[in-house]
C-alpha cells in the first residue's frame, strides 16, 4: 500500500465540502435506514465538537428535524450556554436546557467527589474553593504512566497540588461520571420523546484515547466524527459555518469547578501536534520519519507512540459491547 511521505500537512483534508458531504451522506443512510429514526438530538454545549455534530445533524435532517440540548450543572462555565445559544441560532434550531445539577444531587456527585479531595487536602472547602485534576506536564516524556494531581485554588487565589492517591483518583472520577451518564439518560428521554436517533460527539482522538465516559458521553447512536482528527474538525467547522467564538475558544472539560483544558487534564499536548504524531503512530511510520517531518528527537517521538500504545491499550474496555456469556 503507498504510503505519502510524512509532512505536517499530511492530516490536511483534500476536499472538506467532499468530506462533510460523505458524513452528512452516512449520516442520512444510518439514522433513516438502520435506525429509521426521523431526526437527531443533539447535546450541545458550546465546544467545537458538539458545535460541527449539530451543524452537520441539520444538513442531513433539515433543522426542524434537528433538537440541541443544553446540559447545564452547578460547575458549568457560564460560556457554555452563551456560546451553545448563539450556535443554535446560527443553525435555526430548536433548544431546550435541562439542568442536571438536581440529579448530580441526587447521586452525591459533588459531595463523593469533594469527600476524595478533602482526604488529600484538607482545607478545600468546597463552598469557597475550586478544584481540578491534572496531569503534569513531565509525564508526558517518560515511559511510565500519567500521574494525576489534584490542584485546589483557594479563595484567596493561592494554589495547592498534591499527588492524587489511586482511591481517591478513582473516588474523584467515578463521581464526575454521574455527570455525562446524566447527560445521556436527558439525551435519550428527548431522543425517544421525539422519535430521534442520539448523535453522538466524540472526534478519533476522544474515542481512541478513551477520553470519553462508557455510556456516558459514550452512549449514542452513531457518531459521525468519530473517525476525524480534531485539526479536521476545525477544518470542517470554517466551511460548516459554526460561529468564530466557538472556533477560537479553547477545548475544555467542563467538568471541575476551576477551569481546564483538555490539554492539561488528559491530551498533556496540543491536539495539533496530537494529531500529527497519532497520524504516525497509527498509520505505520517509522518514529525516525515523523521526527524528520516535525523537526523533533526520535527519542521524544518514540515515548510519545509508547503513550499512545498505552492509551489505547488501557482504554480499550471502554470501547467493548457487554460481553455475553451463552
Amino acid at each position: 500500500m503507498f504510503k505519502p511521505k510524512y509532512t505536517k500537512e499530511i492530516i490536511k483534508l483534500e476536499n472538506v465540502q467532499g468530506t462533510i458531504d460523505s458524513i452528512v451522506s452516512k449520516l442520512k443512510e444510518d439514522v433513516g435506514k438502520k435506525l429509521r429514526r426521523r431526526g437527531g438530538v443533539v447535546g450541545i454545549s458550546g465546544g467545537i465538537d458538539s458545535s460541527v455534530t449539530l451543524a452537520i445533524a441539520v444538513k442531513a435532517f433539515g433543522a426542524n428535524n434537528v433538537l440541541g440540548v443544553m446540559l447545564p450543572e452547578k460547575d458549568s462555565s457560564d460560556d457554555s450556554k452563551e456560546l451553545a445559544l448563539k450556535l443554535a441560532n446560527k443553525f435555526g434550531i430548536e433548544v431546550i436546557e435541562e439542568n442536571i445539577s438536581g440529579a448530580l444531587n441526587g447521586f452525591a456527585c459533588y459531595a463523593r467527589r469533594d469527600e476524595a479531595v478533602k482526604r488529600v487536602i484538607p482545607e478545600y472547602d468546597p463552598q469557597k474553593d475550586k478544584m481540578k485534576i491534572v496531569i503534569p506536564e513531565k509525564f508526558l516524556n517518560s515511559n511510565l504512566p500519567p500521574v494525576f494531581y489534584v490542584t485546589v485554588i483557594f479563595e484567596d487565589g493561592t494554589e495547592r497540588s498534591e499527588r492524587l492517591p489511586m482511591d481517591e483518583y478513582l473516588q474523584i472520577v467515578a463521581a464526575s461520571n454521574f455527570k455525562q451518564r446524566s447527560r445521556m439518560s436527558m439525551l435519550y428521554y428527548h431522543a425517544e420523546a421525539k422519535h430521534y436517533a442520539v448523535i453522538g460527539t466524540p472526534n478519533k482522538h476522544e474515542v481512541m484515547q478513551g477520553f470519553f465516559v462508557k455510556y456516558g458521553d459514550g452512549g449514542a447512536d452513531v457518531m459521525p466524527i468519530g473517525n476525524l482528527y480534531k485539526s479536521q474538525v476545525y477544518e470542517l467547522a470554517k466551511a460548516l459555518g459554526v460561529p468564530q467564538e466557538i472556533i477560537d475558544r479553547t477545548p475544555t472539560t467542563d467538568t471541575y469547578t476551576a477551569e481546564q483544558t483538555q490539554e492539561e487534564f488528559f491530551y498533556q499536548m496540543p491536539f495539533e501536534m496530537m494529531d500529527l504524531l497519532w497520524y504516525g503512530w497509527e498509520n505505520g511510520y517509522l518514529a525516525e520519519e515523523v521526527a524528520n517531518g516535525l523537526n523533533k528527537e526520535i527519542g521524544e517521538v518514540e515515548k510519545v507512540y509508547k503513550n499512545f500504545e498505552r492509551k489505547k491499550k488501557t482504554t480499550e474496555y471502554l470501547r467493548m459491547p457487554p460481553i455475553h456469556n451463552y
